[in-house]
């Protein structure tokens, strides 16, 4: 997926930066490793984030974020990527931190079996409940009619068996039930590296995966770097509250959603959950343009938001 973003000026040199701080060779990973290789948590979490930036990078072409986003913000994995825009991390910094989250994360789903899958459709309600009574954790809230269950692989099989009225499970190719308590290893290892890492205040809002709610004080008015940290830190083992995001977004008056590479998730679900907000999912330079101008177009009056699901 990166093969075509390397052909951009100052693109190989950001992400051999980006390489270095993660220890992981994002670059072999993003142009000729396999699809196993690269679904390895160790290195889709870090490959994830630097593409993403990487993106922002080429779209803005020297421009501060702050100069064009009006609200940020990611889907698990995807909130390191937002915590750059928003400034509280380098993109080397987010880079290095993640490779952290990807190898304790990686090691706590290989300490035993567990898995994700998603259920589409029912009564949010009745999903919920299945999802209780199958011994499963609501891992990602997304709303649009989307909740990902996740937990032992006989749970994940009798939600399967025992599904909602009038909902689809379908099993996700992941290494393990990731944002519930099977993490908490990797929690545990994570939190200290987390809380001590150089971060800044955020320059712009910055919403929590964790409520949806943006980031307020500090000294810009958008949050306090710790804060954001014992966050990162905390959504390992919590549900993602992708749908309370959402919220936050239309009543902000958001009237356009920009996601980053690899984009397609979340501009999916906004167009079913956010209506009449436009949107472009990068997936390739081919986008570039497209980014630009929905920029131009609603930087001034209105929002964007960055992100990548896990």
């Amino acid at each position: 997926m990166l093969s075509p973003w390397l052909e951009l000026p100052g693109s190989a040199e950001r992400l051999g930066s980006a390489s270095e701080a993660a220890q992981v060779d994002l670059t072999t990973h993003g142009t000729t490793s396999d699809a196993d290789t690269i679904r390895d948590t160790a290195v889709a979490q870090p490959l994830i984030v630097a593409t993403s930036l990487l993106a922002l990078r080429v779209i803005l072409d020297g421009r501060a974020p702050a100069d064009v986003v009006d609200v940020t913000a990611g889907h698990s994995v995807g909130e390191l990527a937002a915590a750059a825009v928003a400034g509280v991390l380098s993109d080397d910094g987010a880079a290095g931190l993640v490779s952290h989250r990807a190898r304790a994360m990686a090691s706590a789903a290989a300490a035993g079996p567990s898995g994700m899958s998603a259920v589409v459709g029912g009564e949010p309600d009745e999903v919920l409940a299945a999802i209780e009574a199958a011994g499963l954790w609501p891992a990602n809230v997304n709303g649009s009619g989307q909740v990902v269950a996740a937990g032992s692989h006989e749970g994940l099989a009798k939600l399967a068996e025992n599904p909602p009225a009038r909902a689809r499970v379908i099993p996700l190719q992941v290494a393990g039930a990731f944002h519930t308590p099977f993490m908490e290893p990797a929690r545990a290892a994570f939190e200290p590296v987390a809380l001590g890492w150089d971060a800044a205040d955020p320059v712009l809002p910055l919403l929590a995966d964790l409520d949806g709610t943006a980031y307020a004080g500090g000294a810009h008015g958008h949050g306090r770097a710790s804060d954001v940290l014992t966050n990162l830190a905390g959504q390992v083992t919590a549900p993602v509250r992708w749908d309370l995001c959402s919220e936050t977004l239309a009543a902000r008056g958001v009237t356009a959603i920009l996601e980053l590479a690899p984009g397609g998730v979340l501009t999916g679900l906004a167009k079913r959950g956010l209506k009449g907000v436009e949107t472009v999912a990068v997936k390739s330079p081919d986008d570039i343009d497209a980014a630009r101008d929905l920029i131009a177009r609603h930087s001034d009056a209105s929002s964007s938001t960055s992100g990548a699901p896990e």
